[in-house]
């Protein structure tokens, strides 16, 4: 099937043709249809199949050319994240070049003027954050109440992030009458029950099975030492002369402190999570597109919406503790059909994360051993169980005791002096 079987405009198949593209993927091949028929979508892809041209193309389509001079905000795109937000919105405007559509992209991290200036000019279709969105809602600098289509784009990252009120908030701001498309990665039990919250008989599109990696993906298990992964990261990536090397932790402080070992080790590097800000996101993203970054260490909340063509090594330095994530994180290679590794660094008491990734994905990994590295065969393989306090005598106060400090917490509190009233 070509693009132009699909029933699109002539103006989105000019800029489709400007991209290169003639055939969709094979989400977009069973959701484009579903969507231009105005349908409410439940959609499940892996990521880098190509879900963004999935309801982006559809919706332009049906917006049509707009002849409203204030341009209400007539679509709604919420993504989870900054980064997301941006690319997304890369793509509405690549795809709307031949249309009299007008779109704008609002997120947190950065200063809301620029942002409200291009609101009070008119949007037809708006990509937002969700916190960012209500609150320019509070101020006054937006109406959702001509809204046509909502997506919301990887939902299960949002409800790992806990959008789910900011959901409901944003939802019962939108006129009732509406469609409604849901695309995500994976789809969880929270997932599917939010879908039936607010989708009308909606029609379930999936591309691949749920909670499936790419094909293409040489996916790698090592057993490593905690304190020799550093070594045995920096020596992989020197030693192979390695690249555009996406490199994921668990969290910011250890994502921080693994860019600062690398450069110093001269392998040039840059941290990408939520504490960081825009600007600096915005450096390191464009520095790693560019090879003048050779590695992006990251964190799973910042790394969803990237999108980096071609990318050819993603390495958990240190497994997820949510299955999930890991299809998530190994999605970012092995992209629109070209081949990647992943590879994951496992210290003994991450064993038992492997053993959830396998259950997940219904697939068997073998560790294998790095000479030279070899893990300490007496490692735990269990995360240490916190001890329970209080048994018997050991860690409690005598009856006694509580009193006594009881006791002194009341004289204190009378002798302290309170505020004085006028």
């Amino acid at each position: 099937m070509l693009f132009k079987d699909l029933g699109l405009s002539a103006a989105l198949l000019k800029a489709i043709d400007k991209k290169g593209y003639s055939q969709p993927s094979p989400i977009q091949e069973k959701a484009i249809p579903q969507v231009l028929q105005g349908k409410d979508v439940l959609a499940s892809a892996q990521t880098g199949t190509g879900k963004t041209a999935g309801f982006t193309l559809p919706l332009l389509h049906r917006l049509g050319e707009s002849k409203a001079k204030k341009r209400p905000v007539r679509a709604l795109i919420l993504t989870p994240t900054r980064e997301l937000a941006a690319q997304v919105y890369d793509n509405v405007k690549e795809y709307s070049e031949f249309l009299n559509v007008r779109s704008a992209v609002i997120f947190g991290g950065v200063n809301q003027n620029p942002q409200v200036d291009l609101l009070k000019k008119g949007v037809d279709v708006l990509v937002a954050t969700p916190g960012r969105l209500i609150d320019l809602n509070n101020q006054g600098f937006l109406k959702l109440n001509q809204v046509e289509t909502l997506v919301l784009d990887e939902a299960d990252r949002m409800l790992d992030m806990g959008f789910l009120r900011d959901i409901k908030r944003i939802l019962a701001l939108l006129p009732v009458k509406r469609q409604n498309l849901l695309f995500s990665a994976t789809f969880s039990k929270e997932i599917k029950k939010l879908a039936a919250s607010f989708l009308n008989n909606p029609v379930l599109v999936e591309a691949t099975p749920e909670n499936t990696t790419a094909e293409k993906v040489d996916q790698l298990m090592y057993r490593v030492d905690t304190k020799q992964k550093q070594d045995v990261l920096i020596n992989m990536i020197t030693e192979g002369n390695w690249s555009q090397v996406l490199v994921f932790t668990r969290t910011k402080h250890r994502a921080n402190r693994l860019a600062e070992k690398l450069n110093k080790s001269k392998v040039t590097a840059a941290a990408i999570h939520g504490n960081k800000s825009q600007g600096a996101r915005t450096r390191a993203l464009a520095g790693f597109k560019d090879s003048s970054v050779r590695v992006l260490v990251a964190t799973d909340i910042a790394a969803r919406g990237l999108d980096i063509p071609l990318l050819p090594y993603v390495i958990n330095y240190e497994l997820p503790n949510v299955p999930e994530d890991y299809v998530h994180r190994i999605g970012r290679t092995g992209r629109a059909g070209a081949s990647g590794q992943a590879i994951s660094l496992v210290a003994g008491d991450e064993v038992s994360y492997v053993k959830g990734i396998e259950k997940l994905l219904d697939q068997r990994f073998d560790f294998e051993i790095i000479e030279g590295y070899e893990p300490d065969p007496n490692a735990p393989t269990e995360k240490p169980k916190p001890q329970k306090r209080g048994r018997k005598n050991h860690g409690k106060r005598s009856s006694s005791n509580r009193n006594k400090n009881n006791s002194s917490r009341s004289n204190r509190n009378k002798n302290r002096k309170g505020p004085k009233r006028n």
